[in-house]
């Protein structure tokens, strides 16, 4: 089962401490379900010194959560909303914005 949300979305989180809060997906993985968004998740992780991290010290990160606790914001109508799909002649399947029917794609 695929995910309908892609990669340079704009999704708004539904759950969690970061409830309402909207971001950029710049991560997707649909084998777990999850979607990695922008500013959303921080988590910290000590990081020794290497070659990537010269400095060392505590690094800030985004982390995935499920992607069923974010929701698309479309892009014309501006509001989070559900997605639907339309098939064209030639097999291609477009979303849909639920409240506006706007494609997406």
């Amino acid at each position: 089962m695929g995910l309908t949300i892609k990669k340079e979305d704009t999704v708004m989180v539904l759950t969690g401490k970061n409830k309402s809060k909207r971001g950029r997906v710049i991560g997707v993985n649909p084998g777990k379900q999850k979607v990695v968004v922008e500013g959303v998740n921080i988590q910290k992780k000590h990081m020794k010194p290497n070659k990537q991290y010269q400095q060392g010290g505590i690094i800030e990160k985004e982390a995935p959560i499920y992607a069923s606790n974010v929701m698309l914001v479309c892009p014309k109508c501006d509001k989070p909303t559900r997605i639907g799909n339309q098939m064209l002649e030639d097999g291609r399947k477009l979303r849909l914005c639920k409240k506006c029917k706007e494609v997406m794609d």
